[in-house]
């Protein structure tokens, strides 16, 4: 099948530290490509992948300072992308909604001939600013547009809590390439782990009490938002003043060789989260290193935990603790071979193909245009952005 691939424009495929969405499209684009699929991806000039690469930005947006508000760049981006698909053959063409700029993919694509799909990444409302906590009407505005765009959601908790006019035709659940789920001979070591985004929401504070009520160390893993004051805040005055060289350490953002690591040598991973979260790739890159989850059940978390199987899934603080205690009674290579089962890269591209073949099937009247040449063109010695506006950057790379 000839796939389009239009990622985000603002992190690098894959992502150097934190990006959850970036990881599923890397990881989605390199299984098709490797099980013999004809796959264009659309994303930022710093991207690696096997696929044939578009990109009309040399680097991802966050990379180069552009603020996330700023959405002039992004839209180019996406329009540009849509243009190229128009004027291409595509089986089928594949979109990611992740954040707010993405919104503009409901006008763009409503009225695409080419069958599209579009994967929803995170949640309503976009059409709001978390470091402010404002929220706008906007979102509404779109949904002239939604009910015409196929949309696939990463849960059966994330469709549920979506009360807009949306067309849903399926869920597939996020997964990981096959290197993840590569067994360490390390043996396990006696400290609790978290990673994630340090805010409320994602419960930091919680692992904290655990590991203290335990007296088993913690390490603490993840991004402080700078700009954000309910992170700074945050940090300041639920987590600096428990961190202790001896029981609470907090190790700052990591990559992914130094995640894989602490997931392979950590006693269980603890997510005490406070909202309903959509999915949580983070449990599934733990339990792929054989590391047990101990999740508030809220969200996706019964979705992809197995409770007593892979983890255990805990209503309050009280029974994570209880939990922690319980640990070694999960079988560390059960939990992999479970993850592997359910939340590999093959299973998550295999079940895609089914949805790209539903759409096409429910779209008869839409047939690829007539393949026309794709323009190739990159920035010459010296050449920058500024001096290339009426002939924009625009690269094609082939693996």
């Amino acid at each position: 099948m000839k796939i389009a691939q239009i990622a985000p424009p603002w992190i690098a495929i894959p992502p150097k530290n934190y990006g959850g969405t970036e990881n599923v499209i890397y990881n989605l684009v390199q299984e098709q490509v490797a099980q013999g699929h004809d796959v264009t991806l659309f994303a930022s000039g710093d991207t690696q992948t096997s696929a044939k690469l578009v990109s009309f930005f040399p680097k991802a947006l966050i990379e180069e300072g552009t603020p996330w508000t700023m959405h002039l760049k992004a839209f180019y981006y996406l329009y540009k992308a849509i243009e190229q698909v128009k004027e291409q053959s595509f089986d089928i063409v594949h979109t990611h909604l992740s954040s707010s700029s993405d919104m503009y993919l409901f006008p763009l694509t409503a009225h695409l001939t080419t069958p599209h799909v579009t994967t929803l990444h995170s949640h309503f409302p976009f059409d709001r600013d978390p470091r402010s906590n404002w929220v706008g009407d906007a979102d509404k505005l779109y949904m002239e547009f939604a009910p015409l765009v196929p949309i696939v959601a990463i849960s059966d908790s994330a469709r549920r809590q979506e009360k807009l006019p949306l067309n849903f035709v399926g869920v597939v659940c996020n997964g990981l390439s096959e290197e993840s789920f590569a067994p360490s001979r390390r043996p396990r070591e006696n400290f609790l782990f978290w990673l994630g985004r340090i805010e409320p929401d994602k419960g930091a504070h919680l692992a904290i009490e655990a590991a203290e009520q335990t007296h088993i160390p913690l390490i603490l893993a993840g991004i402080v938002d700078r700009h954000s004051k309910t992170s700074t805040d945050y940090f300041r005055d639920q987590i600096k003043p428990h961190l202790d060289s001896n029981l609470i350490r907090y190790i700052g953002p990591v990559n992914m060789k130094q995640k894989l690591s602490l997931f392979s040598r950590a006693r269980c991973f603890l997510n005490p989260i406070q909202w309903e979260e959509p999915f949580g790739m983070v449990m599934i890159e733990a339990m792929a290193q054989g590391c047990p989850v101990i999740s508030f059940d809220r969200g996706a978390a019964p979705e992809i935990i197995a409770d007593r199987e892979s983890g255990f899934l805990v209503q309050n603080l009280d029974e994570m603790v209880q939990s922690i205690t319980r640990i070694h009674e999960i079988d560390c290579d059960a939990v992999r071979a479970y993850t592997a089962r359910h939340f590999s890269a093959r299973v998550m591209a295999e079940q895609y193909m089914q949805i790209y073949e539903k759409v096409i099937a429910m779209n008869p009247a839409m047939t690829p245009r007539s393949s026309t040449p794709t323009l190739e063109r990159t920035l010459l010695p010296g050449q920058n952005l500024a001096t290339k506006l009426t002939q924009p950057y625009i690269e094609v790379q082939t693996p």
